[in-house]
């Protein structure tokens, strides 16, 4: 049941996106929260603590930037993989605000 509702809210997300960035944009970081807010915050929680479908507390999290970014893009267990879906600029946006939520 978890993997159908995994796959319900990635294919929502996938649906709903308007992708529009170019690959090679300049990571903007006021645009990260947005895109958290539109990927990461159904499980995540809008202040990273929130811990839906085994999402872990990002507020706790060690992860150092360019782990946070591999993790966005590859998805672990219930995570969706995001690099098909969102831009590296993307990805890295989101992972910067991430680093916020500590």
């Amino acid at each position: 049941m978890k993997g159908f509702l995994y796959l319900v809210i990635w294919a929502l997300a996938f649906a709903f996106s308007c992708s529009s960035a170019p690959a090679n944009a300049t990571p903007d970081p006021a645009e990260g929260e947005a895109l958290y807010r539109k990927y990461c915050a159904l499980c995540h929680g809008a202040d990273g603590r929130k811990g839906f479908n085994g999402a872990p507390d990002l507020t706790l999290s060690t992860l150092k930037r360019e782990e946070r970014i591999r993790l966005i893009g590859d998805g672990k267990g219930q995570m969706a993989p995001y690099k098909e879906l969102l831009t590296p600029a993307q990805i890295e946006q989101i992972a910067d605000f991430t680093l916020t939520l500590r």
